[in-house]
């Protein structure tokens, strides 16, 4: 027989299995802040700073709800729940804002081994219940979406389809009227807090119903909770929900005797009133969004942008290698995982019910990496299953006990030297943010400041001006005007592009009859041009007409660009007419430099051939165009020296205080990027410099 040994644990012993675990997952969280909070680069207003981009998403949106004002247009998150929540608890917590969204993550994240171990209880294996919510705490995925810094909705996007299952698998154990409650509370919290959770609750209903029909079609009680559920998913207020879900739970407690012809004309009600709400569209969104995402480019109406989603690591296809280690920290762990999940479904059959947490975790393999989180507490399950039941064989107690112990040790060390190893810093060094500080006391937030869509949301946290596009929003057509700008060769097309779009942006916010699916169209269509190559050679003209100036407009130029400049590059390197990309152009950056005497070696296969003054690229050899030497001298002014070799070929430029090479062609020398932040290069009746940091520089607009 699989079942294990039950248990029967008091209070006591749960308060304290909850405790040691929760102390456990803090504890190990606290390694990224040993490590990093002393490294002054990082800290800002006497705080380690955050690690996660999104972060300043909803980190803006809780400035904003205790400001009391925001605005309009400014995608501001005042209504979402991570801002809410923060807004909320800064008013009664004792800390700074930033050390709040610092220590949130790793606080709220460990909280996922309470339902963890209340699963446990629920099927009297407590023991069970604990070693998992261990395991799950420090899951490689699980921590790297959770740890102190990261501060994004993943903090309580675990913890909350874990307590549904929890709900569930009580329900499902009892099967008494009391316990429906909890379902639908505990799913209209996760609605509440992550909207898109819409489509793994609607796969529990479906669960539910298909438990009820091939397992038990005459147990009433089953498609209550599948009631119960359809409740907690409608697309009505929270409050709204649970005010239903009490009122049909006193009908189910009051009368007993209710016939099945008036249940089911009830449920027969809820579910047109889930399609009436809503329905299926949430799920066709986001089976759209991750499923049906093209090759390489997109089309928009009649424009063809680059697709964003074959730039993006998260939605990518990943080896099974990482796909095993992040869920359950090593492939042999991960093997064992399964295995033992497997008995686990065969010993407990309400635990049926964690198989749509399952399901979606598994489609990392193909959807990519993110979705692995999903699987990381059924897999803590099935591992912490297999060390209870391979323990049942030892029968002296000292044994059994040590085997239990050294197993869920084993189990829980790769996740450890995965923690002491993931050291993966703050989104900004306190440079960065004094350069985005400098520019919130000159500019209003009505102004726009265009930057690349990843530093989108740090910009309007720090800055609180507009941008172009950040991490939320960052299609192929908001994206294409931001590469143009940054990797055009001709100053004036520049200036008109971002005077133009920032226009645009706005009187598109303002025209409610808008049908036009990017800005870049409907400002191309409302200047009067049909044809995107023509709208581009006209604003090149000197006397093409802008608009008329409503706002500054700012450019944000960081280093840290350089990383994704080739990246930024696609998106604007194509025809929008046909979406055919244009022959890559050449760019290599480098900071692995060797000097070997007759060569400089950059690395990959790349070297300058100093006796011929060439690059050596693999096996061929390229003459070099003009040498560059960049750096900075004692009062931060940058210096420059050129040296001119031929007429054609490559332009090196040794960034000497930065310890870089960059190699590339006359696209990329020639681009606003590399001649505004690597040159200092810029056109002064166009722009003026506000801040010129050698980690920062931002150019104000003129025109």
């Amino acid at each position: 027989m699989l079942k294990l040994h039950e248990e029967r644990n008091s209070l006591r012993t749960l308060f304290i299995f909850i405790a040691i675990a929760y102390i456990f997952s803090i504890s190990l969280r606290f390694i990224w802040i040993d490590a990093l909070g002393d490294a002054p680069q990082f800290r800002w207003n006497n705080e380690l700073m955050i690690n996660n981009n999104d972060g300043y998403y909803f980190a803006e949106g809780a400035r904003d709800i205790l400001a009391g004002n925001h605005t309009a247009n400014d995608q501001s998150p005042i209504d979402g729940a991570p801002a809410q929540l923060t807004a909320a608890l800064s008013k009664i917590i004792p800390v700074s804002f930033e050390a709040l969204i610092l220590y949130m993550p790793g606080f709220l994240g460990s909280l996922i081994v309470i339902p963890m171990i209340l699963i446990g209880r629920a099927l009297n294996q407590t023991t069970l219940g604990f070693i998992s919510a261990l395991i799950a705490s420090v899951a490689h995925s699980y921590y790297n979406r959770t740890m102190m810094g990261y501060y994004d909705t993943d903090m309580l996007n675990i913890v909350f389809p874990v307590l549904e299952m929890y709900s569930l698998i009580l329900a499902l154990t009892h099967q008494r009227n009391r316990y429906l409650i909890p379902i639908t509370v505990s799913i209209a919290l996760y609605q509440w807090w992550y909207p898109q959770a819409y489509a793994l609750d609607t796969a529990l209903f479906g669960m539910i119903i298909g438990y009820a029909i091939l397992i038990d079609r005459k147990n009433i009680y089953l498609y209550k909770i599948a009631l119960f559920i359809l409740i907690g998913i409608l697309a009505i207020p929270i409050i709204s929900k649970i005010s239903l879900a009490l009122i049909l739970f006193a009908l189910f407690h009051f009368k007993r005797d209710l016939s099945n012809k008036v249940f089911f004309a009830t449920f027969a009600a809820v579910i047109i009133l889930y399609f009436s709400t809503g329905g299926v569209d949430p799920i066709l969104h986001f089976i759209q969004g991750y499923f049906f995402r093209g090759n390489s480019e997109t089309v928009s109406a009649s424009l063809n942008f680059y697709d964003v989603m074959t730039t993006v690591r998260e939605a990518g296809h990943i080896p099974f290698s990482v796909f095993a280690e992040r869920i359950s920290g090593h492939p042999i762990t991960f093997v064992l995982a399964v295995i033992g999940y497997v008995l686990a479904l065969i010993a407990y059959r309400p635990l049926l019910i964690t198989l749509p947490l399952v399901g979606l975790g598994f489609i990392a393999m193909s959807a990519g990496l993110r979705f692995t989180i999903y699987a990381v507490p059924p897999m803590a399950i099935g591992i912490a299953f297999l060390i209870l039941y391979v323990s049942q064989f030892l029968t002296k107690p000292f044994l059994k006990y040590l085997s239990i112990g050294t197993f869920t040790l084993v189990a829980l060390y790769p996740n450890y030297t995965h923690i002491k190893a993931y050291m993966t810093p703050p989104v900004l060094t306190n440079h960065e943010v004094l350069a985005l500080s400098e520019l919130n006391k000159m500019a209003s937030s009505e102004d726009y400041m265009i930057g690349w869509w990843d530093f989108g949301f740090p910009i309007r946290y720090y800055a609180d001006v507009k941008t172009w596009a950040d991490g939320a929003q960052h299609s192929g057509g908001q994206n294409y005007p931001i590469s143009f700008v940054l990797t055009n060769q001709d100053p004036l097309s520049v200036a008109h592009m971002m005077r133009l779009n920032t226009e645009y942006m706005e009187k598109n916010f303002r025209d409610k009859n808008c049908t036009y699916s990017s800005v870049f169209e409907y400002m191309m269509h409302e200047e009067g041009f049909k044809d995107p190559n023509d709208f581009i050679t006209a604003i090149a003209l000197a006397e093409y007409k802008m608009p008329p100036k409503t706002r500054d407009v700012y450019l944000y130029l960081p280093l840290r660009m350089m990383e994704i400049f080739p990246t930024s590059a696609l998106f604007s390197n194509l025809d929008l007419k046909t979406g055919k990309s244009a022959p890559q152009p050449f760019f290599y950056a480098s900071q692995r430099i060797q000097d070997a005497g007759k060569t400089i070696e950059l690395g990959q296969g790349v070297s300058i051939i100093k006796a011929t003054s060439t690059l050596k690229l693999g096996t061929r050899n390229i003459p070099i165009k003009a040498f560059y030497q960049v750096g900075y001298d004692q009062k931060q002014k940058l210096q420059i020296n050129r040296q001119n070799f031929a007429s054609e070929g490559l332009t090196v430029i040794h960034m000497a205080s930065y310890g870089q090479f960059l190699v590339m062609d006359d696209f990329y020398f020639n681009s606003t990027y590399i001649q505004m932040f690597v040159l200092e290069h810029y056109d002064r009746n166009l722009f003026q410099p506000v801040i010129l940091s050698p980690m920062t520089k931002i150019f104000k607009l003129k025109i």
